[in-house]
This record gives C-alpha cells, structure tokens and sequence, in this order.
C-alpha cells in the first residue's frame, strides 16, 4: 500500500471514528458531512473521496455498531452450549442493554434507507444476528416456522427497546427493570417456560 492509500485509508477511519463519536454525543441528528469533517480536522469536501453519498458516510458508522453488536452476541452466547431459551434470553438482555446505552447508535443501525441501500452490506452484516435467534427459536419450537415466531419476537424486543429509550415502558410498568418486559415477551414468543 502506497503512502497516499494510506492516508486515505486512515482519513476513512478516522472520519468514522468522528462519525461514531458524534453520534455517541450529540444523536442522529448530528451527523452531517459537514460537521463530521469539521471534527476530523477536513474540508467539508474531503469525506466525498471516500464515501461519495452520505448514506455511505452513515452506512460504515452503522456498520460500527453491527459489528459491536455482533462481539456482543459471540460473548454473551460463549461456547454457544447453554440451553436454547437461557441463550434467547440472554440475547435479548443484551439487545436490549446495547440499545439502552447506545441509542444513537440504535437507531441508526435500523434505519430503513441505510439498510436498503446496500452500502458497505449492512444486511450481510444484521442478518447474521437475526440467524442465530432463528436457529435457537428452531430448536425450542420446531412445530412453528422459526422465521415468522423469530421476526415477531424481534419486533417486541425493538419494540420493548424503543418504548424503554422513550420512558414509557418504565412510566406504566413503575419499574426501571427491563428484565421482565423480555421474560414476558419471550414467554409469549415461545410459551412458558417448565417450571415456572
């Protein structure tokens, strides 16, 4: 790699980089070409080199977030031996924890004209996720399509995470406690769980 590509490579991280922090700070809202170049110390112009719309500017900074998601979910599922509704659940604490403290982040990852767009993937990189809750809803109720129950507990766990980050949840609940939301939701998902 020549010295040029790689300050060009570098440029492209660090205006990512300014992209996350940004957004980690200020929202959504923030995340203009403009304000990202400003904060990497560019021209106003300098992103266009290396991401030609803003949706590709906004795509590597959700890609970010996938891909922290993505670590997330490999640790918490470990050798991936745990029962099948103690790894959902503890997928689902971890969604729900990650869109509670990074919810700038969250609701750019979601973002329908990012994800539509193809840049840099991103449903290569979100599908993945929705393929591991599939395969463990699989094996728990293999009486149902595991797609369609797997779909439908995703829109409550988005659903529970959007009402959370709003303060509505915590207003009619009285409760600051999410984990009963998520047992709730689970057990309407895939039934109750023996035992309990």
């Amino acid at each position: 790699m020549s010295d040029e590509e790689k300050a060009g490579q570098d440029l492209r991280v660090r205006l990512v980089d300014v992209g996350v922090e940004l957004l980690a700070r200020e929202g959504v809202g923030a995340l203009t070409l403009r304000e990202i170049a400003r904060r990497a110390g560019v021209s106003h112009g300098a992103p266009r080199r290396h991401f030609p719309t803003h949706l590709e500017l906004l795509s590597a900074i959700a890609r970010r977030g996938f891909t922290d998601l993505t670590g997330r979910v490999a640790a918490a599922r470990g050798d991936g031996t745990a029962p099948p509704r103690e790894q959902i659940t503890e997928l689902g604490c971890v969604y729900l924890e990650f869109a509670h403290g990074n919810a700038g982040m969250y609701e750019l990852m979601f973002r329908h004209d990012l994800l539509e767009s193809g840049h840099l993937g991103l449903r290569d990189t979100s599908l993945p996720l929705f393929g591991v809750l599939v395969e463990l809803v699989g094996r728990l109720r293999p009486d149902a399509d595991a797609r369609a129950v797997t779909a439908a507990l995703w829109a409550n766990l988005h659903g529970i995470a959007q009402l959370w980050s709003w303060g509505s949840l915590q207003l009619v609940t009285g409760s600051d406690d999410f984990i009963p939301l998520l047992r709730t939701a689970i057990d309407a998902h895939l039934g109750p769980e023996a035992g309990r």
